[in-house]
């Protein structure tokens, strides 16, 4: 009977690692754009776009260390962790995309 437990642990920590290295990608991404946008602002930015990319910025990093303690977050507590990652990915997607928007808007004018 113990045989029967470890292919579901093994299953759960390869579905684990398959969505840890989904978030992984996901934030990496996050982090091109972000670094993309603050080069292309640095000379014309405003301070309220400045203030902008360091708050995501922490937004991202807050989210690294969210998606490195989920390995050691209990088992009954990994879909609520995972949601709340998603979630606050999702949130920094579209903060970073309507940041870019702006800034492309404002290079327009």
């Amino acid at each position: 009977m113990a045989s029967a437990s470890t292919p579901s642990s093994t299953d759960t920590s390869s579905a684990l690692k398959a969505y840890e290295d989904k978030i992984n990608k996901q934030v990496s991404d996050a982090k091109a754009k972000l670094d993309q946008l603050e080069a292309k602002a640095a000379t014309q930015r405003t301070q309220a776009e400045s203030q902008a990319i360091a708050q995501l910025k922490t937004t991202r990093q807050s989210l690294e260390q969210k998606l490195h303690d989920l390995k050691t977050t209990q088992a009954g507590n990994v879909d609520r962790a995972k949601a709340s990652i998603d979630a606050e990915v999702a949130k920094l997607h579209t903060s970073i995309d309507k940041l870019t928007a702006e800034f492309n808007a404002a290079m327009k004018k």
